[in-house]
């Protein structure tokens, strides 16, 4: 009975060992080895756990099995350091070498911080030359991917092609923007304002659409969250209008002084009196300067404060909370003029023109308003 019984336990045995043979012959290993094959991107979501980034990583062939990354990143502290956005990472990788590409900042792709300010075309200093990024050229230097040796990048071109013709379902412009975006026809320039300042994800596999659909989207939630649509409300206004009234803060003044600016522009709306902001003169040139000329103050554009009533068509940049915030609690105050006398940002604010006169002289003596054109 005893030699049958140990016969038994040897054939299972064998049986057990062929079995673990076979499937590691022509089944899926339990993880790969080596250096990896291709190139590739992946997605990790907010709130991603550990186990679905396993999940995304094996979909893409990355690693053999979920199961092996979620192994691998239980023994690695590297896994609290992978935050949410685009990575690139090499196809058939170990597992624990997964972990090692995703923890490494420099693995990440498609990550894209917008200033306070910055509005979507490029500008060009009128005294220096130097250039600044517009959104459309910073979306587009973030979508620049190396895929095996080949770089790819979304056209900022094609960006700005797609801001003017692409419909505003499939940008997801907000209800609350449709009627103004519409207004203005095929131009890019229509959805000026609608993306927000700060750090977002752009997927460097993503069409010109998709991506602007992306970054819209986002920052709709975002002035959601944050109480637009209520406190517009409040002011007896549009979201969109406190959101062209927060980029024209923005430009205008420094942090200390947005909400006495924001007091201005509703003081002169009231009156009412035009703007006469040069930020909105500014807005529609490629060559930027404080100073504005007595021809581009006299030119009649949709943004063009000068030479029209109310507010400008859209918003001249992409305003930031701390400028919004101004624009829904403005200073008390009477003030109708404000200019800025140094360097150093001094504004004198006052209801009275013949002071605003005066104070203007002060910053022509300082050379606040010197014009290299």
């Amino acid at each position: 009975m005893l030699t049958v019984a140990v016969l038994i336990a040897v054939v299972l045995g064998l049986v057990f060992v062929g079995s673990k043979l076979w499937h590691g012959m022509s089944g899926t290993p339990d993880d790969f080895a080596g250096e990896g094959v291709d190139d590739v991107v992946i997605q990790i979501h907010e709130g991603d756990s550990t186990t679905a980034v396993g999940k995304t990583l094996a979909e893409a062939n990355v690693v053999a099995t979920s199961k092996s990354f979620v192994d691998a990143a239980a023994g690695s502290d590297a896994i609290a350091a992978i935050q949410p956005g685009f990575y690139r990472v090499r196809t058939e990788i170990p597992a624990a070498l997964a972990v090692e590409k995703l923890a490494d900042p420099s693995n990440r792709v498609g990550k894209l911080t917008i200033p306070e300010g910055r509005q979507l075309d490029d500008i060009a200093d009128v005294k220096s030359g130097a250039v600044t990024d517009g959104v459309f050229t910073m979306i587009s230097k973030a979508s620049c991917v190396d895929l095996n040796g080949e770089q790819k990048c979304v056209p900022a071109a094609d960006l700005k092609a797609a801001a003017g013709t692409a419909t505003l379902t499939e940008l997801q412009v907000p209800e609350w923007a449709a009627e103004r975006v519409t207004a203005m026809g095929d131009d890019h320039r229509r959805i000026e304002g609608l993306i927000a300042p700060g750090t977002w994800n752009v997927d460097p596999d993503g069409s010109p659409t998709s991506i602007l659909s992306s970054l819209i989207g986002t920052s709709t939630t975002h002035y959601t969250n944050r109480g637009l649509i209520e406190t517009a409300a409040n002011l007896r206004m549009s979201p969109y209008d406190v959101l062209v009234v927060g980029s024209l803060v923005q430009k205008e003044s420094t942090p200390e002084d947005f909400a006495k600016v924001a007091r201005v522009i509703y003081n002169r709306l009231a009156v009412p009196q035009r703007l006469e902001f040069d930020s909105t003169v500014n807005y529609s040139l490629d060559r930027q300067e404080i100073a504005t000329t007595d021809a581009d103050r006299a030119t009649v554009t949709p943004w063009n404060t000068y030479a029209s009533e109310g507010l400008p068509a859209t918003p001249v940049g992409a305003p930031g909370d701390p400028a919004l915030e101004a624009a829904e609690h403005p200073a008390p105050g009477d003030w109708l003029y404000f200019v800025t006398i140094d360097m150093q940002g001094t504004t004198l604010f006052t209801k009275d023109y013949e002071q605003h006169l005066a104070n203007i002289e002060v910053a022509q003596r300082n050379g606040v308003l010197d014009s290299a054109r």
